[in-house]
């Protein structure tokens, strides 16, 4: 279900606190920026012939700005820190 995370407890978050959090990132992630980020990286992972094929590969950003495909856990897992 939406709104439910295990890191959720571990921070200790009131159920207001979610609310607010999910309401910042639905707002967020429809941004005009995001969407256009999102849409970049799904039609260059369906270029690479990686999109919804389950061979956990990602397209990762590299810090030069190009794309290049990557094992999703290690990109994802990264969370931007590059």
């Amino acid at each position: 279900m939406a709104g439910e995370h295990p890191s959720y407890d571990k921070l200790n978050m009131s159920p207001e606190r979610i609310a607010k959090k999910l309401a910042y990132d639905k707002k967020y992630q429809s941004s005009p920026k995001r969407v256009n980020y999102r849409e970049d990286l799904n039609q260059a992972n369906r270029k690479a012939g990686t999109y919804g094929n389950n061979d956990n590969l990602d397209m990762s950003h590299t810090k030069a700005g190009s794309m290049v495909t990557e094992n999703m856990k290690s990109n994802r897992g990264r969370n931007g820190q590059n």
